[in-house]
């Protein structure tokens, strides 16, 4: 794959993804929308989807990471080429950037009637239930140790049929979800929180925002660090 494919397909995986997962928050939370308070379980199985479709999509062209940390780790292990790291990060945060922008404009009537600033942020960017930065950072950490491990050990799996490797993916997405999305909203991607957290910066909203950039840390230093971790247990495994 060329630098430009791994862009171009990057950008707009992410982009996707951040559409459809920031999108059934949105559909979920904003006050008179069709599924207004549907609940944490289609928010959760709606992101494995987002990130499902996607991966189906670009799997084959670039690796299907749309995410910097998984990026960065398979670096490290030599899966990837280190000079296509800015490509891939790049891509990603353009893509969930441009993401993030789209449910806003499809959902602003619904936002213009939201005056709750964490609600509205809260479909853009992740928060922790309870705000402990040691906590929230080792649950970053331990669940995308828990999503690249996985996927790593899906590389295990041989004569697996085309497609089922996605179909993987998106368990583990649900399953980290329904285990531990409740402690900070399971980013376990720094491109999904900090491109909607930067557009929910940027973007007009009625009442008065807090993008909360003090913690957008920990949803970009844990997952990198989980990663890292997860690639070199698993070579120094197999």
């Amino acid at each position: 794959m060329n630098n430009t494919t791994i862009l171009i397909g990057e950008l707009i995986g992410t982009f996707l993804l951040v559409l459809l997962g920031d999108g059934v928050v949105a559909n979920n939370n904003l006050k008179k929308t069709g599924m207004n308070s549907a609940g944490p379980i289609q928010i959760t199985i709606a992101w494995g989807f987002a990130v499902l479709i996607p991966a189906f999509i670009f799997g084959e062209a670039t690796g299907a990471h749309f995410n910097p940390a998984l990026t960065i780790g398979l670096a490290i292990d030599g899966s990837i080429a280190v000079s296509t790291i800015p490509y891939y990060i790049i891509g990603q945060l353009v893509g969930a950037f441009l993401g993030a922008c789209l449910v806003y404009l499809l959902y602003k009537p619904h936002f213009d009637l939201t005056n709750d600033n964490a609600t509205i942020r809260g479909c853009f960017c992740t928060a922790p239930s309870i705000r402990n930065p040691i906590y929230n950072l080792l649950s970053e950490i331990v669940g995308t140790f828990v999503l690249v491990f996985a996927i790593k050990g899906i590389g295990q799996v041989s004569n697996i049929a085309p497609g089922v490797d996605k179909l993987l993916v998106f368990g583990i997405i649900v399953s980290i979800g329904m285990s531990l999305g409740g402690l900070t909203g399971y980013a376990i991607n720094p491109a999904r929180d900090f491109g909607p957290r930067l557009a929910y910066a940027v973007l007009p909203f009625n009442v008065k925002k807090d993008p909360d950039f003090g913690y957008a840390w920990i949803p970009i230093v844990g997952p990198i660090i989980g990663a890292i971790i997860a690639v070199l247990l698993y070579g120094a495994i197999f």
